[in-house]
């Protein structure tokens, strides 16, 4: 089976009547309230890029096209945060302005 077609499978049926409901519900004002925290912080401070996956996570739980877009979000995040090797040199190199060595108080 295709990684895919694994994401995208349906999340196990909880018992039926009104426990199934409830547990909907809840995950739904739960993730939905995540997310939409989440979305408010892209314009206000905050760690939007973490809350609205966590949001969309919680989602998924129950809910297909929250599982699709969190599997987007998950394709889309390592290409734009992947360091090419020139950038992992400069980044590990101590600053230019450093001291040679430690210095003694007086």
């Amino acid at each position: 089976m295709d990684p895919q077609t694994e994401i995208l499978k349906p999340a196990p049926e909880p018992p039926p009547g009104p426990v199934k409901w409830l547990r909907r519900l809840v995950i739904g004002v739960v993730g939905g309230t995540i997310l939409v925290v989440g979305i408010v912080m892209i314009a206000l401070p905050g760690p939007a890029f973490i809350v609205i996956p966590a949001g969309l996570a919680v989602l998924s739980l129950e809910f297909l096209w929250a599982r699709r877009w969190l599997q987007k979000f998950k394709a889309y995040l390592p290409e734009r945060f992947r360091r090419k090797p020139e950038e992992n040199k400069e980044a590990d190199a101590p600053p230019r302005n450093a001291p040679e060595g430690r210095q003694s108080l007086p």
